[in-house]
């Protein structure tokens, strides 16, 4: 069997980052709107301090302040929408790239990111978003660079003509220059409390950290006596990425983060990167006890349910990696790359859901504590 794929690596890393980035399929919504004046109140925006002056660095330790709370946010990618959706800040985006597709976020959020203003259907054209007048972008992707756009990207200098403030997820846009490995949730939940100090919610994000927390900590407590040597070694497979070079993810990407905090050692957690290719060669010579399945929500669950069927069958029917022990036994856990690859607080799920599948006798079913 001939595997399949694009020609190069950065073609099939953009087309695949594209996808992951594009959609943030997570799992709980936001209130209702009367729920939101009263968060709102709860945070500030209802004519109090909320917080401000804010300070936040991006991934060049460069600072920008806030005197007050943005009224017009454009966001790169559904991720920081995502995000902003969450805290209850979701009305000040009048813009967005890498738009979700119609029915990948719950029905309380995906209505809500349906009548945002697409700017860009995947990199925000240049004068697009200088002239789209906003007082803040927020960047999931360190001005592009991984994506091809970093020539065609605003300088800072051109942010700042534009009267717009950049602002970073930083465990997505700063994750290649990260100096450790990311082992913990700690960066993303510092992405929602950046964000929730910049927006005024600085009280929801902190609420949505806490249940992150407790989610991960749960999962933390009852694997604390599995030596690390004794956690099963997992292989994820970013099928959206193509077949014919593999891509892995490395310890600066969230994934290794969630894959560590739930019990698993990644393959590929030598490589001090975020995404890099490998071989066929080096996933065999890793031979993972455990395989997820990297596929992006595809807008339905039959649609889903098939990217993962094709994963799969590829595993099984390509000679490289039908002999693979967990190929052979049948360990594949069926997650989406959203909830493994991209900051957000699914993430915390996906900490849970993977755990529970590789250690049945030590956790509940999945779910089961929602």
């Amino acid at each position: 069997m001939v595997p399949e794929g694009r020609s190069a690596w950065r073609g099939r890393s953009v087309a695949a980052i594209v996808g992951v980035l594009g959609v943030a399929a997570l799992a709980t919504g936001c209130g209702s709107s009367g729920g939101q004046a009263a968060a709102d109140a709860a945070d500030g925006r209802g004519g109090g301090a909320g917080g401000f002056p804010a300070t936040v660095t991006d991934c060049e330790g460069r600072r920008t302040t806030f005197s007050e709370a943005p009224r017009k946010i454009v966001t790169s990618n559904a991720a920081s929408l995502e995000m902003l959706l969450r805290l209850g800040a979701g009305d000040r985006v009048v813009g967005t790239g890498f738009p979700p597709g119609k029915g990948t976020l719950p029905p309380e959020l995906d209505a809500r990111a349906q009548r945002v203003p697409v700017l860009g259907k995947t990199v925000i054209p240049k004068e697009k978003l200088l002239g789209s007048g906003a007082d803040v972008y927020i960047d999931t992707f360190a001005s592009m660079g991984m994506m091809g756009g970093a020539a065609t990207g605003p300088t800072e200098e051109e942010f700042a003509a534009a009267g717009i403030k950049h602002v970073y997820l930083a465990s997505t846009a700063c994750a290649p220059r990260k100096k450790v490995p990311q082992r913990d949730l700690s960066a993303v939940e510092a992405d929602i409390r950046r964000l929730g100090q910049v927006t005024g919610t600085s009280h929801r994000a902190g609420r949505l950290v806490a249940e992150m927390e407790k989610k991960v900590s749960s999962v933390r407590a009852a694997l604390a006596d599995v030596p690390a040597a004794k956690r099963p070694s997992y292989f994820f497979f970013d099928f959206d990425a193509g077949t014919k070079q593999p891509v892995a993810v490395c310890n600066r990407q969230v994934a290794n983060a969630v894959l560590t905090e739930a019990g698993a050692r990644n393959i590929f957690a030598d490589c001090a990167s975020d995404f890099q290719p490998v071989s066929w060669e080096d996933v065999v010579a890793k031979n993972p006890d455990w395989i997820q399945l990297g596929v992006r929500n595809r807008g339905s669950a039959a649609a889903t349910g098939k990217a993962f069927d094709k994963a799969e069958k590829f595993l099984k029917e390509f000679p490289a990696t039908a002999g693979l022990r967990a190929v052979r036994e049948g360990k594949f856990l069926r997650i989406g790359s959203e909830q493994t690859t991209i900051a957000g607080v699914g993430n915390a799920d996906t900490v849970r859901r993977i755990a529970a599948t590789l250690y049945p006798d030590r956790l509940a079913e999945p779910g089961a504590d929602r």
